[in-house]
């Protein structure tokens, strides 16, 4: 299937690595010029010079939680490409807390400004220029709703979700469509060194909580991104689908 990516512009944060940095390889692939955002320049360096020359890759090293760095992003990518046609929101993270505690104020502020006002910022920053084009494709990568314990990103996953549902009824008559995903347990670098630094406990999840019997590789997750940012996808706004090998135990 020719998704019709070619030519279009696309902004991925958290882009260094894990999931937003297959997201990129991805996107590139079908034909789309990238900016690529995240905080560690030497790994957005490394990615620029994996991609092919056609994406003409603008390396923004920015702090999402920073408060001003949503115009000088918006300012980059229309600076060099003129337009944003694709926005996927990927910078984020978990932040569980140990057994018995509920985490200190400051723990609960960053993760809201991570996890929520980031993206919130980025987004609206980049809508009017979607809007101005009659297209546009925003993709929020979040996480559970269904927590299994007191994890201060789980309120501002909940937070995008409400947002982003809002923001699609608002622009659908522009042409533009607002979705998230909320990953199950996908192979990355928060995983493997913060969750499940060994092979043997993701194997032991995975065969206790995963009906797919396995933990997900980025490219399970980067491949419904890709279609959703895709003309393909016009009439999907709105929704929060989960990737997580049948995880989630709920049934919406």
């Amino acid at each position: 299937m020719d998704l019709e990516l070619t030519g279009r512009v696309a902004l991925v944060t958290g882009a260094s690595a894990g999931i937003g940095r297959t997201i990129a390889r991805m996107l590139a692939g079908e034909g789309c010029r990238l900016g690529i955002l995240a905080r560690r320049r030497p790994l957005l360096e490394s990615l620029a010079a994996e991609l092919p020359a056609s994406a003409e890759p603008l390396i923004i090293p920015e702090d999402v939680t920073d408060p001003t760095a949503a115009p000088r992003i918006r300012d980059a990518m229309l600076g060099r490409f003129g337009r944003c046609d694709i926005l996927v929101n990927n910078a984020g993270g978990s932040r569980p807390q140990p057994p018995g505690e509920l985490g200190g104020e400051a723990v609960w502020q960053e993760a809201m400004e991570l996890n929520f006002h980031a993206a919130r910022r980025i987004t609206h920053a980049l809508v009017p220029a979607m809007q101005a084009r009659k297209y546009g494709r925003i993709i929020n990568l979040t996480g559970t709703d269904e927590p299994f314990n007191v994890n201060p990103a789980n309120a501002p996953n909940g937070a995008t979700h409400i947002w982003a549902k809002a923001l699609s009824r608002q622009l659908g008559r522009d042409g533009i469509t607002v979705n998230s995903i909320p990953p199950g347990r996908i192979r990355s670098e928060q995983i493997d060194l913060r969750v499940m630094p060994d092979e043997e406990s993701r194997r032991a999840w995975a065969e206790k909580e995963v009906p797919a019997g396995y933990i997900g590789q980025p490219e399970d997750l980067a491949v419904l991104a890709v279609f959703l940012a895709s003309p393909r996808a016009r009439y999907i706004t709105g929704q929060v689908i989960h990737v997580d090998g049948g995880t989630r135990r709920a049934s919406a």
